[in-house]
């Protein structure tokens, strides 16, 4: 099972990297949807102002809002593969988006918002994704915007590699701040929500890269990669 895992998946990802990346997937959406079922029934918040209301609905943004989510996986497989060499780093990454997770719990839960989405007509596909997207979604876990925060880790988790080539991140930084425009256009979010999740992507990469904290998820995931090592037939430790 190891030696397959080594010469299939390996080579696309490092091992060593899937649990702390499912982690950071698995502690999103229990933020998230954790986070809307508890307040589901408090007072919410609308920060909308004068100047959100000038942005107008163009649901053509949803290829954008939808696409992100391939740019958010193979991102986050790029921040791994390089950093095969460097858990330091990569790890101090994984703290990154963990602590800004629990940073959005805290504004979730404190201070929950909400905004007004506007009526529509369907007549385009791009109108059937966003009347699709308006139906699954709730109108709330707002102030500080997911989509901003992780599109933005996409690009500065490459941005200082010389391992990733100048083009690709000029694309990730505009298609981040694109991302960011189309939770506008969409009206899903409001302009302060954007704001705040680009500034605290930024400052909790730049503290993260700072202090020692990253060393706690080290640990806790060198740990729980040796005894998978050992579940799966591999009955040695994972390099340290």
């Amino acid at each position: 099972m190891y030696n397959w895992l080594k010469k299939y998946i390996d080579s696309i990802i490092p091992l060593y990297s899937i649990v702390p990346l499912v982690s950071c997937f698995a502690l999103n959406m229990l933020v998230y949807s954790g986070t809307m079922y508890l307040c589901a029934d408090w007072y919410h918040h609308d920060l909308t102002t004068w100047l959100d209301d000038q942005v107008p609905l163009v649901s053509q943004w949803m290829y954008i809002y939808f696409g992100c989510y391939l740019f958010w996986i193979v991102n986050y497989i790029l921040v791994a593969r390089i950093h095969r060499d460097d858990r330091e780093h990569f790890y101090r990454f994984v703290m990154t988006d963990m602590m800004s997770r629990l940073v959005c719990a805290v504004f979730y839960i404190g201070f929950p918002t909400t905004n007004i989405r506007p009526d529509f007509t369907i007549d385009s596909f791009s109108d059937w994704m966003l009347a699709f997207l308006y139906r699954i979604d709730q109108p709330a876990n707002l102030f500080p915007s997911i989509h901003c925060l992780v599109s933005w880790l996409c690009y500065v988790g490459i941005r200082k590699s010389d391992k990733v080539s100048v083009s690709y991140k000029i694309f990730s930084c505009i298609f981040a701040l694109l991302v960011a425009a189309s939770t506008q256009f969409t009206k899903q979010h409001y302009i302060a929500d954007a704001v705040a999740g680009l500034a605290l992507a930024e400052f909790l990469f730049w503290l993260n890269n700072r202090i020692s904290a990253y060393r706690i998820v080290h640990r806790l995931f060198d740990r729980v990669n040796d005894k998978l090592l050992v579940i799966i037939g591999k009955g040695e430790h994972c390099e340290q």
